[in-house]
């Protein structure tokens, strides 16, 4: 719009505006009862006369003066890309914004993003910034595993000491099995695979079946006891005997996960973080499990 054009011609802008609407979108200037329903009954300039921007330049505006003037003489008319749909959420206009990630972990780049745009963009009055689709999902899932995962340590605390009657030995396993997710860090290190909800949740797995190994192994270095073996013997032929099923299990899992793990398909980034960790993880804990817990075993002295 040239504003000093409308001021010469004494042409008020809504004057304008309504021109054009009436012109080009069509304007209501009556109502149609049919039966029980009212229909609009709009005007609008017939098809020839609107249908290429010369056309809109050459609609006609009456100024106070009583000269006509055309459209393009008090504005630039011009082609341009603009939005196909209006989107609404809560009877409010919304735009998405979108953008994928690639290289780095979405947490970081979300946050750094997020003080960037603070400190650089400057919204007018009513508008304001949201930012959600999997970094909110991320967030609201890392609260939710800050609440669930002292729950579920807690929770093997006590299912330990019914198990073993001593807060000793489930001390122990929870020792250990504090060591097993190196595994799965190590293993997201080296495939230079970002820390995702798919990979905490595979942690969880991984902590999980850990306890059972750390049961096994401490349950049976305690029967070897009472036949008679001293706790170093015990956590020896423990560790001997109980390293071939251990060996099955993780090898079950790890040869289960590793197509997983290995795959770059689409659909592979939420599985493959899980599948990482948990075969790093497995791999880890077979050695934590063997060589460290008989030998923290013995080192502590745990009672039967």
């Amino acid at each position: 719009m040239d504003r000093a054009a409308t001021n010469r011609f004494g042409i008020n802008v809504s004057d304008v505006q309504d021109a054009v609407e009436t012109a080009v979108g069509g304007k209501a200037v009556s109502q149609i009862p049919i039966g029980e329903q009212r229909y609009d009954l709009t005007a609008r300039y017939q098809q020839p006369f609107r249908k290429s921007v010369e056309d809109i330049a050459n609609i006609r505006i009456l100024a106070p003066s009583g000269e006509r003037v055309s459209l393009g003489q008090l504005y630039q008319i011009k082609l341009e890309d603009g939005a196909s749909t209006i989107y609404r959420e809560g009877n409010r206009r919304y735009i998405a914004i979108k953008y994928s990630v690639r290289g780095r972990d979405l947490g970081s780049t979300v946050r750094q993003a997020i003080e960037e745009v603070r400190q650089k963009v400057q919204l007018p009055e009513g508008y304001y910034l949201d930012w959600t689709g999997k970094y909110e999902s991320q967030q609201r899932a890392n609260r939710r595993l800050a609440i669930i995962v002292p729950i579920t340590i807690l929770l093997m605390s006590f299912i330990l000491y019914s198990a073993f009657d001593s807060w000793k030995r489930g001390a122990l396993i929870l020792a250990v099995v504090s060591l097993s997710p190196l595994g799965g860090f190590f293993s997201l290190l080296l495939t230079h695979t970002h820390f995702s909800v798919s990979s905490g949740l595979g942690f969880l797995a991984l902590i999980g079946v850990s306890v059972e190994i750390g049961v096994i192994m401490v349950e049976y270095i305690n029967q070897l006891r009472t036949r008679g073996m001293n706790p170093r013997e015990a956590a020896k032929e423990g560790a001997a005997l109980r390293l071939r099923p251990i060996m099955m299990t993780m090898l079950v899992a790890t040869l289960g996960l590793l197509p997983a793990a290995m795959s770059h398909d689409i659909g592979s980034d939420s599985q493959r973080p899980f599948a990482i960790v948990i075969v790093g993880g497995l791999i880890v804990e077979l050695f934590i499990s063997i060589v460290l817990l008989p030998s923290l075993y013995v080192f502590l002295g745990t009672a039967r």
